[in-house]
């Protein structure tokens, strides 16, 4: 691994991603501390996703290594978020369900498949404009996903728990949407590189 400051942002999230399954699975008498602690790891590895890429673009650390880094630990992140938040058991199905996590899963195993693909003609396949929203989308999601968990287990504001979880939801289902729109883009990508090639 390249050591620059783009790159130590970048892995700072990966090592968040295990801190934030250990409390979120806590026993819920620890809420009281654990639910905040949650959103301080959700928010710094939200973070840390935008100052990664504006410190390699300033500090002129942009490497092949950090392109293909960078989105790495974005899925590993959101993947871990999303997988949480389905093993939860508020709704027998959790907050988010299988088949969705399933279409992002799959969607992202594509790109690493692509990506390692375009890397032996020795092309570098960084995020893209559609992924980047597909990446809006899934924190927007995991944001409420987040807030129906607080709800339930704060128990406040319990009468909008059923419409946070409802939005959390449909807001999930469109950020897969999101994500399969943005592989199509990355194949048409794929396919353009490929004609250049031959």
């Amino acid at each position: 691994m390249v050591l620059n400051l783009a790159n130590m942002l970048t892995f700072l999230r990966i090592v968040l991603s295990p801190v934030f399954v250990v409390i979120f699975f806590l026993p819920k008498e620890h809420s009281i501390w654990a639910i905040p602690v949650l959103w301080a790891v959700f928010i710094i590895s939200e973070i840390t996703d935008y100052f990664d890429g504006l410190a390699a673009r300033k500090l002129n650390l942009t490497s092949d290594f950090g392109k293909l880094f960078d989105p790495f630990a974005d899925t590993l992140v959101q993947i871990t978020f999303f997988l949480c938040f389905l093993i939860d058991g508020i709704w027998p199905c959790g907050i988010l369900p299988l088949i969705l996590l399933l279409l992002i899963i799959y969607r992202e195993f594509g790109i690493l498949f692509l990506r390692n693909l375009m890397l032996r003609k020795g092309v570098t396949l960084g995020a893209r404009m559609l992924g980047k929203i597909k990446t809006v989308s899934y924190i927007i999601a995991a944001s409420a996903a987040l807030l129906a968990a607080t709800i339930e287990r704060f128990k406040i504001f319990e009468p909008f728990l059923q419409y946070i979880r409802i939005g959390a939801l449909v807001i999930f289902a469109a950020s897969v949407i999101f994500s399969v729109i943005s592989f199509i883009d990355y194949i048409i990508v794929y396919h353009k590189t490929e004609k250049i090639n031959v």
